[in-house]
């Protein structure tokens, strides 16, 4: 048997948390990744009680993906509070249900579009920025403590994207501190001509999280087999740095398939 530890996503077709917590015990999968874009798994709408007794029927874990949208370096500093309190809120949740990851996407900002660039205010303005991410990085550092806990940034075909530097910058800021971590997310990597995977491998040791999925063309988010990945070799790099991977497919059938597909290939 393999040691491997995958999840599934929270799907949108799954509008119950228990059909969801039923359907990764069918699977024989080990944990769902609740996403906080969902309605239900909003920090004021997770019922930690109910999502314990659900871990403990159904023998499952979970991790959490943080909203896609989610800025704490905003320069409006009450939209920035806000996400920084639905952090903070999220840490909590985490704590009482032995949740050791919460992934999320580093935030571009907006841009202006000039006649021959894209101009980001991140970077126009890179001391403001860079003094916003190193106090999320502390709050959230001291907010997690000495629990086992990794806010885990995810590529998202943006870390080689020419943003100018102060994307690096920032990412290099959150990874000073072992409360941060990456997602290796496999998919989106394949999808910006394997960009990203360069300077997540400059990091490796800070790799703690993966999302796999297949893709080809300009299709992604297939399920496991459908594309052109070398998913096996990603794969072993999931078992060699003793991470996570959810198989972020987005369909009940998708994630079928993919599980069989993970089986045939001795990954279950």
């Amino acid at each position: 048997m393999s040691n491997l530890k995958f999840g599934m996503p929270a799907l949108i077709e799954i509008k119950s948390i228990e059909a969801g917590a039923s359907l990764c015990h069918e699977l024989g999968l080990d944990f769902i990744e609740l996403n906080m874009n969902l309605p239900m798994y909003q920090a004021g709408n997770m019922n930690v009680n109910q999502l314990s007794k659900l871990s403990e029927k159904y023998s499952i874990g979970y991790t959490i993906h943080l909203e896609e949208k989610l800025n704490p370096f905003d320069f409006n500093e009450l939209t920035a509070a806000a996400y920084r309190e639905t952090v903070l809120k999220t840490i909590e949740i985490a704590k009482r249900i032995s949740v050791p990851v919460l992934n999320m996407h580093l935030a571009g900002g907006v841009y202006f579009t000039l006649p021959d660039k894209k101009v980001y205010l991140f970077e126009e303005y890179q001391d403001d920025y860079l003094q916003k991410v190193t106090a999320f990085r502390e709050m959230c550092t001291n907010a997690i403590g000495n629990e086992n806990i990794k806010i885990c940034v995810e590529n998202c075909g943006d870390f080689a994207r020419p943003k100018a530097d102060y994307f690096s910058r920032g990412l290099e800021i959150l990874l000073e501190s072992p409360a941060f971590a990456l997602t290796f997310d496999i998919g989106h990597n394949a999808h910006a001509g394997y960009s990203d995977e360069p300077v997540i491998m400059n990091h490796a040791g800070k790799l703690f999280h993966f999302h796999i999925h297949d893709a080809g063309g300009k299709k992604i988010h297939l399920a496991l087999g459908d594309g052109e990945i070398d998913l096996d070799k990603y794969i072993h790099l999931v078992k060699r740095y003793h991470a996570r991977a959810v198989v972020e497919v987005k369909t009940i059938e998708g994630l079928r398939r993919s599980v069989t597909w993970l089986g045939e290939n001795g990954h279950l």
